[in-house]
């Protein structure tokens, strides 16, 4: 499995630099539906008692400066291949108590999208992940996953991370 995570890593450096300008490869291909830089900003949104943290949550992006770059693309012209990266800080609140911390999310991940709704991110940096209580490979919470990992996501976002190497700390713990 180490091998697998090593080549996806390479994989994701490999376009970062391909699409950086005065690249030979950062031309856009508009007839696949990839393209430009665009922003890719995360909406807030809250959590009741119980879905992620013992209490309800709210997670607010207050430094919000991700963008996607499209990749490859299915026929339909849904996204087949993205790239995400980007500073991502998230304000993580108790609504029960008004506890408060910061998550920095600022990973980059190689998304590969399949057809059956399932997805998987190769992921470099901090990302900020939810876990529904028997979901996944970790227990429920808000979790930042920070290092070089993989996260298989099922169609019903079921999630398995395989760690190349890298930290796990759920944020509910913070806030409680």
């Amino acid at each position: 499995m180490r091998f697998r995570m090593s080549v996806a890593v390479a994989a994701v450096v490999a376009v970062v630099v391909a699409a950086l300008p005065g690249s030979a490869t950062a031309a856009p291909d508009r007839h696949h539906g990839v393209g430009a830089w665009e922003p890719a900003p995360q909406a807030p949104f809250e959590l009741p008692a119980g879905a992620r943290c013992e209490f309800a949550v709210r997670v607010e992006p207050i430094v919000d400066e991700v963008r996607k770059l499209t990749l490859a693309t299915y026929p339909d012209g849904a996204p087949k291949r993205e790239l995400f990266t980007g500073a991502l800080i998230n304000r993580v609140t108790n609504l029960e108590t008004g506890a408060t911390s910061t998550a920095d999310a600022s990973g980059t991940s190689l998304v590969d999208y399949r057809t059956d709704g399932s997805m998987t991110w190769y992921v470099t940096g901090p990302v900020l992940l939810g876990f529904r209580e028997n979901a996944g490979t970790l227990p429920k919470g808000l979790w930042i996953v920070d290092g070089q990992f993989r996260v298989e996501f099922s169609p019903t976002y079921d999630k398995t991370i395989t760690m190349l190497h890298g930290t796990t700390h759920n944020v509910c713990t913070d806030v409680y």
